[in-house]
C-alpha cells in the first residue's frame, strides 16, 4: 500500500505518525500510605493512544478536496473509523476533541481551488 487510508479518504504515506512512540502502554501512580510505605499502582492502557498524522513543508501534502473530505468525516457520527497505515497496520480511531484537523495552504491564494495543496495535521485517538 502506498497510502494511508482513513475510512474512505486516502492520505499520502509521507504524512508521518509523529507521536507513535510517545504513549506508554503501562501507567503507574504512586502514593504513600499513612505508615509511610510506598504504594505503586500499575495498569495496562487498553485504549486512548494518540495517532497524529502530519505533513510538512517538505512533503505529505494533501489537496483542499481531501481537507474537505476529512472535515466531513470528522463531523460524522458516531465517529469511529478505521485507519489503515501504508505499512498495513490498522486501528479503529475517532478524531481528537481539540484541533482534530488543521491545514494551511502551501502557497496562499485568495481563492483556492479543490486541487490547491495543503500541509495538514490530523489528530486521532485509538479506541
Amino acid at each position: 500500500m502506498t497510502q494511508h487510508l482513513l475510512d474512505s479518504v486516502s492520505l499520502p504515506a509521507d504524512m508521518l505518525w509523529t507521536d507513535e512512540f510517545n504513549w506508554p502502554t503501562v501507567i503507574r501512580s504512586t502514593e504513600y500510605a499513612l505508615t509511610g510505605a510506598l504504594i505503586v499502582d500499575a495498569g495496562q492502557r487498553l485504549a486512548g493512544r494518540p495517532i497524529t498524522l502530519a505533513g510538512s513543508v517538505d512533503g505529505g501534502w494533501i489537496t483542499r478536496a481531501t481537507v474537505d473530505a476529512l472535515r466531513v468525516l470528522a463531523c460524522a457520527l458516531p465517529g469511529q473509523v478505521v485507519l489503515t497505515l501504508a505499512d498495513g497496520r490498522s486501528f479503529t480511531v475517532v478524531f481528537a476533541a481539540e484541533d482534530a484537523l488543521t491545514a494551511e495552504p502551501v502557497v496562499a491564494f485568495s481563492d483556492p481551488g479543490v486541487d490547491t495543496w495543503y500541509v495538514a495535521t490530523v489528530k486521532l485517538i485509538e479506541v
